[in-house]
């Protein structure tokens, strides 16, 4: 098993009182809540502990998108991809991912991401997703065009990759006269494509196709749910006549490691409270604008994980649902390498920085989890 250590970047000091004075940590949350001094600061520590991941031995170091929230201030992961690309010399540099549908120009995607594996020497993984529903009404975007413009997107951005231009594309979404990146990505044919998704059962079988067999990654889900991902992904490949390997699974989620399980859960307990209660809420309406999903997804999404945030969580059920994973490091270790066993992925993106956790118990984390979980997790399936 391969261990990668992702940021989300919260904006960690917000005020839980204006989290509930507002009821949203998205979209309408007003920004003269943001500390432009506080929040420089936070970004320097951030791409610090980031940077130790790397010095510490994680194969990887990952971040992502998302847009007018508190929950995450990286609106623009591209630059802090290339920032670390320049700071950081082994770790595979993951952006989870670019919201294609919510860009009118695919190509650009295409040359950022290119120049990132240029600038690591061959070290990025590319994710692409197609944006949370909250950002629709961040950019303006239209909805039921999200999937569309997604499958499109990615289709242009792989054969501006692969294929020698100049060429013209036209497209129902997007129309080029000229197609000819500048660079080329050192990666060749191109960058590994990851990408993630809370479940969705198109998402996994579009991964599954041996047209891309991508690695797909299971974002904050109860166990019970990654095992339906990843055993419906084993399920399409074996329909399409292939073995799915462990590589080409994921599975992303919170986790904490200290001296003791009861100073883990003890140090964890209000900023895991804080993330899953209040900096992952929004509206319903915002999480499912009309046309976002198909019916069955939609279905499946109510049912399963909004059905489950719609009651306060505390860390005791966040623990025993294995939505995130606390203790020392010989529970953590031995937790993980149980739930391998049994979900069965080759990937584990561990979100070492929760919410408003401080800085000194993000770093002791990293540092027991690299020294005392990773090098048993590497053994691992």
């Amino acid at each position: 098993m391969k261990s990668y250590f992702f940021h989300l970047m919260p904006y960690g000091h917000i005020d839980v009182a204006d989290l509930d004075k507002h009821d949203t940590a998205w979209l309408t949350l007003p920004n003269d809540l943001y500390d432009p001094a506080k929040g420089a600061g936070l970004y320097k520590r951030y791409i610090g502990e980031l940077e130790l991941a790397d010095e510490l031995g994680f194969d990887g170091i990952c971040v992502n998108e998302h847009h007018q929230t508190a929950y995450g201030i990286m609106p623009a992961p591209n630059l802090i991809a290339a920032s670390l690309a320049r700071t950081t010399k082994r770790a595979k540099i993951c952006v989870l991912g670019r919201a294609l549908p919510l860009v009118n120009n695919p190509i650009s995607i295409a040359e950022e991401f290119a120049m990132i594996d240029n600038l690591s020497d061959g070290r990025l993984i590319a994710g692409f997703v197609r944006g949370i529903g909250t950002e629709y009404f961040a950019s303006a975007s239209n909805p039921s065009l999200s999937h569309a413009r997604y499958y499109e997107a990615h289709d242009l951005i792989l054969r501006a990759w692969t294929e020698r231009g100049p060429f013209r594309y036209t497209g129902r979404h997007y129309e080029f006269d000229y197609v000819n990146i500048w660079p080329r990505p050192v990666q060749q044919p191109h960058p590994p494509v990851w990408i993630p998704s809370q479940g969705s059962v198109e998402t996994v079988d579009w991964c599954a196709h041996p047209d891309r067999k991508y690695t797909y990654l299971q974002t904050f889900s109860p166990i019970a749910m990654a095992k339906k991902g990843f055993d419906r992904y084993r399920e399409i490949a074996a329909k399409h006549g292939y073995t799915a390997d462990a590589s080409q699974m994921g599975w992303a989620l919170p986790m904490v490691v200290a001296d003791t399980d009861e100073q883990a859960r003890a140090e964890v307990k209000v900023h895991a409270e804080i993330f899953f209660n209040k900096l992952l809420h929004y509206p319903l309406e915002a999480r499912l604008p009309p046309g976002y999903t198909s019916v069955a997804s939609t279905k499946a999404l109510i049912e399963q994980k909004f059905k489950l945030r719609k009651s306060y969580q505390t860390l005791e059920a966040l623990l025993e649902m294995g939505m995130i994973v606390a203790g020392s490091p010989k529970t953590v270790r031995e937790t993980l390498i149980k739930r391998q066993q049994e979900l069965g992925f080759g990937h584990l993106i561990a979100m070492l920085q929760i919410g408003t956790q401080p800085a000194e118990q993000t770093d002791k984390s990293l540092r027991l989890f690299a020294s005392e979980v990773m090098p048993y997790l590497a053994k691992a399936g």
